[in-house]
């Protein structure tokens, strides 16, 4: 694979209009999928993070890093990949990027919410080191210390460190 990940920026606008047409929203619906949203993201200038994973121009992946606007102590991740991309790991490589992206900003956990019946999702978190902690608005909380968690995509913590 060859992907380049990016913190979403003004000029993303179209690619994530695009990307959003084609996202699952079964289990993942932290905002609308709409163009006006992704015109909104685009231009954000929090520090809540949007990401991207893009392969020859076109994004197969986002990504969520948010809570920091909200004064939370701890960041929460959240991951979508288009429909025709999945299966090929993208999950995994977003979700290392964005606990990268957390690390650098100073972040040591992490935290995800997960329904209950997204068994995929809850595996694929598992795998990672996140373990329960409760439940917030129905859903699981799981969280992960950010080293446990580049262990698992075996990466170092140095690597973290610019």
């Amino acid at each position: 694979m060859n992907l380049e990940f990016r913190l979403v920026g003004p000029a993303d606008d179209t690619i994530l209009t695009d990307l959003f047409q084609d996202i699952d929203q079964t289990f993942f619906r932290p905002h609308p999928f709409t163009a006006d949203q992704a015109g909104f993201i685009a231009s954000h200038e929090e520090r809540d993070k949007y990401a991207l994973l893009v392969e020859d121009g076109r994004a197969v992946a986002y990504g969520t890093l948010c809570g920091s606007d909200e004064a939370y102590g701890v960041p929460s991740v959240g991951i979508a990949v288009r429909m025709d991309a999945q299966g090929r790991g993208l999950t995994r490589a977003m979700m290392a990027h964005l606990h990268t992206e957390a690390g650098r900003r100073g972040a040591t956990v992490v935290r995800v919410r997960v329904q209950a019946d997204n068994v995929r999702a809850r595996r694929l978190y598992e795998s990672l080191g996140y373990a329960y902690a409760g439940a917030d608005r129905g859903e699981f909380v799981m969280l992960v210390a950010l080293e446990q968690g580049l262990v698992a995509h075996g990466l170092s913590v140095p690597s973290l460190r610019r």
